[in-house]
């Protein structure tokens, strides 16, 4: 899923993000607005990680989401391209 992708579905995405990192606020995911390098920064402040720590969990996310959203489209009749990558959110 690249950035303008993520940053598009991120309504739809809110909800994940407070699931997989509780620690989080509400005031951090709204500032975050799809933004990787924000995610990354917010999950270092909160949960005292390393920045490379922060990104591999970012990105393992990043591609359980995609391949969720993936189901959902092919469920309602829509694709996205396959070839995206999730190294960007």
């Amino acid at each position: 899923m690249n950035s303008d992708q993520f940053e598009g579905k991120w309504k739809q995405l809110k909800g994940s993000v407070k699931q997989r990192w509780g620690k989080l606020t509400d005031d951090d995911v709204t500032t975050l607005s799809g933004k990787k390098d924000e995610l990354i920064g917010r999950l270092q402040e909160r949960y005292g990680i390393t920045r490379e720590q922060a990104t591999r969990e970012a990105d393992e996310w990043a591609a359980a989401t995609s391949a969720s959203l993936d189901e959902l489209d092919a469920k309602a009749g829509t694709s996205r391209s396959s070839a995206a990558t999730t190294s960007k959110l």
